[in-house]
């Protein structure tokens, strides 16, 4: 009896074949990982660098340790902006999330007429720059000589959408109608890859339109609208722009730290305390990536069960 040996490759060149493919993949993602280190890693590992040192009068900038984060905790502007964001995340992402919802349903429905020019139309706010949105808004709330002023001058009333009772709603709005189009697209991308099986099964069954939506369509959206969530969370605690550009029109219903961001953003350029902006900045994003986690979490298991 006789056995035949099966050639095998040279550990040699097994290695050499390994390295090869290995430099590949990473020739392919090196532009990605650049630019990834460049504008994402160096300045937060830069901006945790500054958080643990503080500037003053005498020996200029000195290691603080976990002094900034200490202050953070016990500031109460920082909490009062948080606070501010957290009820404008509470109240205005889930009437956007509903409205996006509603929206992408009538449209996927086919009982829509004009679906097409609904679905651009309620897309194209998200195509405006957010400052320009702000600015947009800000014309209309003006109560001095704005559409809010003709208004009052015709019917005599005295409506102020940028008074300090009504501006977190009046910039729920405009959040609300910048980014309902984008949601409403991520919803309705969710609504087209449903297997049509589903509804021909559906009218077998003799399921009626509600019935469809809420056994097949909303089921098979929890991904989406998990996704839409988490990002949802993260605009509203980077909420920036809107409040920013309309305190010009609203000193006295928007302060500097109406928002962390903005308090932060007053803090390093106003009035210079970088080292602190830094610890504002990573405290808020460890908050909000923390938030997000559970919430992803969250959904994740709702939609494995």
């Amino acid at each position: 009896m006789t056995t035949t040996s099966v050639p095998t490759a040279s550990p040699t060149l097994v290695k050499r074949r390994r390295e090869r493919r290995d430099w590949r993949g990473w020739a392919f993602v090196a532009p990605f990982m650049i630019v990834f280190v460049l504008m994402i890693i160096v300045p937060v590992v830069y901006a945790i660098y500054l958080s643990f040192f503080r500037e003053q009068l005498i020996g200029g900038n000195v290691f603080a340790g976990l002094q900034n984060y200490v202050q953070v905790f016990t500031d109460e502007k920082f909490w009062n902006g948080f606070l501010r964001v957290t009820v404008f995340l509470v109240v205005q992402v889930p009437i956007m999330l509903v409205l996006s919802l509603s929206a992408a349903l009538a449209i996927d429905s086919a009982r829509l007429h004009g679906a097409g020019f609904f679905r651009i139309a309620i897309f194209l706010p998200y195509a405006v720059p957010g400052v320009v949105a702000a600015l947009i808004w800000g014309f209309i709330y003006g109560d001095q000589f704005g559409l809010t002023a003709s208004v009052n001058n015709l019917l005599g009333t005295h409506l102020a959408p940028l008074s300090g009772g009504w501006i977190l709603a009046s910039i729920g709005n405009i959040v609300t109608w910048e980014f309902m189009g984008y949601n409403m697209l991520i919803f309705y991308a969710a609504l087209r890859t449903i297997p049509t099986e589903l509804y021909e099964a559906a009218e077998i069954d003799g399921a009626g339109a509600f019935r469809t939506v809420f056994s097949i369509k909303i089921p098979a959206l929890r991904g989406a609208i998990v996704i839409a969530t988490i990002f949802s969370i993260i605009g509203s605690f980077q909420l920036f722009n809107e409040p920013n550009l309309l305190k010009v029109l609203a000193p006295n219903a928007i302060t500097s730290f109406f928002t962390p961001n903005m308090y932060a953003y007053n803090l390093s350029f106003a009035g210079q305390q970088f080292n602190y902006a830094a610890t504002v900045a990573i405290v808020m994003g460890v908050i909000t990536a923390v938030i997000a986690y559970i919430v992803q979490l969250r959904g994740t298991r709702q939609e494995n069960r």
